[in-house]
């Protein structure tokens, strides 16, 4: 990305010490966080991407729910800009971050600017983890819920 400074990732080398990826063969996992809201809990494999490591330092983090139609999101203490391949629509499953808002996006189906079928965000995300269980038992999740993220491997 043409102009594009690490420095903005605000990652201090205590944080980038703390995340050690662990690669499949391919080269693209770099590990697997929980989400716990307490009454369920959705595994993820994290991405090798700049919000990827710029998540798994943040690690652990526990934040509030926020529903929004077929979303759940919360705030994390992350600030990374939009990547080049950023984008508002989504396939459930896809984890995101949202660069506006400084928040972790799971779309598990529509919200209320989707149209037609599709998981549409409020605007651009970094795509940085992939659900391993069914994320439609997200519509579980109520506003206000604590969300509690950790890596597990």
């Amino acid at each position: 990305m043409a102009g594009f400074d690490p420095a903005s990732y605000h990652l201090t080398e205590e944080m980038h010490a703390r995340v050690k990826p662990a690669h499949d063969q391919a080269g693209s996992i770099m590990a697997r966080l929980r989400f716990d809201f307490g009454t369920l809990t959705l595994d993820a494999e994290l991405l090798e991407t700049p919000t990827g490591r710029a998540v798994a330092a943040a690690l652990p983090v526990s934040s509030s729910a926020l529903t929004w139609g077929e979303e759940v999101y919360f705030e994390v203490p992350v600030q990374v800009p939009a990547e080049a391949d950023a984008r508002a629509v989504v396939t459930p499953g896809e984890i995101a971050y949202w660069p506006e808002g400084h928040c972790i996006a799971l779309g598990f189906g529509r919200t209320p600017i989707s149209r037609g079928d599709e998981t549409r965000l409020a605007s651009p995300c970094n795509i940085f983890a992939k659900a391993l269980g069914d994320v439609k038992a997200l519509a579980a999740v109520r506003a206000g819920a604590t969300v509690k993220v950790t890596r597990i491997g």
